[in-house]
């Protein structure tokens, strides 16, 4: 079950609009990689161990194909790739390395962990 919040918001593009209310998710917790060891390693045959040291393995190696700017296509589970944020200029020829703002991950999952959470899937209730 997922828990919703009730939050309030202007509206950005007109200021002067009435403030909306929307539904937002309410976490419920967080699972590290100990517990997803612990998770995969009971429904295995694999001790816990070897299953925390495969996932640590895996996140060494998606972060080091990611530094050679290639995609990281997880089948079943979905794509990393990296984005960047940068300041503008004026003309092609100012563009450099140094325009670099922020570097940041994305995120875009497969389309069967798309269709394992979806309305049909997926519960809601308001949080106390």
């Amino acid at each position: 079950m997922i828990n919703l919040n009730i939050v309030e918001r202007p509206n950005l593009q007109d200021r002067t609009a009435e403030n909306k209310f929307y539904a937002q998710v309410v976490a419920n917790g967080k699972t590290d990689l100990e517990r997803l060891a612990y998770l995969v390693s009971n429904q295995s045959t694999v001790r816990e161990a070897d299953c925390y040291a495969v996932i640590l393995s895996l996140l060494h190696n998606i972060v080091d194909e990611l530094k050679q700017g290639r995609i990281v296509k997880l089948d079943k589970l979905g794509s990393f790739q990296l984005g960047i944020q940068s300041e503008g200029v004026a003309t092609a020829e100012e563009v450099n390395a140094s325009v670099v703002k922020n570097v940041r991950i994305k995120f875009r999952p497969d389309q069967r962990m798309k269709n394992q959470l979806n309305l049909k899937t997926v519960q809601f209730t308001l949080a106390a």
